[in-house]
């Protein structure tokens, strides 16, 4: 059976400067190449499951411009179904994307433009796409309120809910209490919960402060070490996958929760689950961009089947 996932969250368009250091302010430097790409995080997340099968509806807002065109064709190439309402106030949102052409390693300013605008009505204007979903799925690029309300009508519905906590905010605990998993990275793992996860024993103890808060689940993604699983009934470290040279970091977190959704949307168990997503973020830094790097079911099920 075909996987059902609606995600709420921001399409941005992506502006890309590989540049071997940032500039101090007041200083220009040169890049060595630029882009302009779709990226988002609820974007790049229902890219990320759809290109691995899913029946994907994406619930966002966008603003009456090119970007927006752009954010259109990105879904339509992925298959994602947008669930989108225009702003006629504000512009599509934009992100300044800084990449280290040695490491792959990224630094992002990002405005979600109209993406700010999604609200609870916005929500309740698509509870009949979050009910009929196996897996929902949001961030936070857009206001708490917008994503709060649609984890409550997942909730009531019996819909499995994911958040993705990022950008980092301030999260209520009622909030994660609508969680059965949370997935922050290292960064934003430490700063919900003031532990510094580098070292597998901190990263177990900020996850059992995150289920102690009310989430069913605490999945941490650790970059190169992989992402550590923390539920009621087991705990593991899942290692990452090398599928060739970095080129790109950008859109691992959203590859890794596109695909995690999907798992879950299929019923696979919580190792084969996170094993599954760590290979879809594995594959996904050896490729520039964020949705284009996203990849396909055979190219992660390869991946799986030569480890």
């Amino acid at each position: 059976m075909t996987a059902r996932i609606a995600i709420l969250g921001a399409f941005v368009a992506d502006a890309t400067f590989r540049t071997a250091r940032l500039p101090r302010m007041g200083e220009t430097v040169f890049g060595e190449s630029a882009a302009l790409s779709p990226g988002g995080k609820g974007s790049n997340q229902a890219a990320a499951a759809a290109r691995l099968g899913a029946e994907v509806v994406l619930i966002s807002r966008l603003g009456h411009d090119a970007l927006a065109e752009m954010a259109l064709s990105a879904w339509a190439e992925a298959g994602v179904t947008p669930l989108v309402s225009r702003s006629h106030g504000a512009a599509t949102g934009i992100a300044s994307v800084m990449v280290d052409p040695a490491t792959g390693e990224n630094a992002i300013v990002v405005h979600p433009g109209a993406a700010l605008e999604l609200s609870e009505a916005d929500a309740d204007s698509a509870a009949d796409a979050i009910r009929s979903a196996s897996v929902f799925l949001t961030q936070l690029e857009q206001p708490l309120p917008a994503a709060m309300r649609a984890l409550e009508i997942a909730r009531r519905a019996g819909v499995t809910t994911v958040l993705n906590p990022a950008p980092f905010a301030e999260i209520p605990t009622a909030m994660l209490a609508l969680c059965d998993y949370v997935t922050p990275n290292e960064t934003e793992a430490e700063l919900l919960t003031e532990i510094p996860v580098g070292t597998d024993d901190g990263a177990r103890r900020a996850a059992a402060v995150l289920r102690g808060r009310g989430a069913g689940v605490a999945a941490i993604t650790l970059g190169a070490r992989g992402a550590l699983y923390h539920g009621p009934d087991t705990t593991f470290l899942a290692s990452a996958f090398r599928a060739g040279r970095t080129v790109e970091t950008t859109g691992a977190g959203d590859a890794f929760n596109g695909a995690f959704a999907v798992a879950l949307a299929e019923g696979l168990e919580p190792e084969r689950a996170v094993c599954f997503a760590c290979a879809a973020a594995g594959l996904s830094v050896t490729r520039a961009g964020a949705a284009r790097s996203m990849p396909v079911r055979t190219e992660v099920e390869a991946l799986l089947a030569a480890r």
